[in-house]
């Protein structure tokens, strides 16, 4: 599949990771391997637990400041589908 993709990742810490690529499952397997952000190394195992499709990469990467700045209910609200975001 291609395009542009925000993720969010649960890792084994429970802590909730944002990122945005082309690839959602190459960046998976990076994080997992250590290879991803510094903030995932150490935390791993990684789940996929959100993603969404953007139409290019700035709307990628805006979509992902607007969720980084959510709260951690807010990003669980996300995931659960109990709520959307404006772009």
């Amino acid at each position: 599949m291609t395009g542009y993709f925000v993720y969010i990742l649960r890792c084994a810490d429970g802590t909730l990771y944002t990122g945005w690529t082309t690839d959602v499952a190459a960046r998976l397997e990076a994080h997992n391997r250590g290879q991803g952000a510094k903030y995932t190394r150490g935390r791993g195992p990684s789940v996929l637990v959100y993603q969404e499709t953007l139409p290019d990469k700035t709307a990628a990467m805006q979509r992902e400041y607007v969720i980084k700045r959510l709260s951690r209910r807010g990003k669980l609200a996300l995931i659960a589908g109990t709520t959307q975001l404006l772009p």
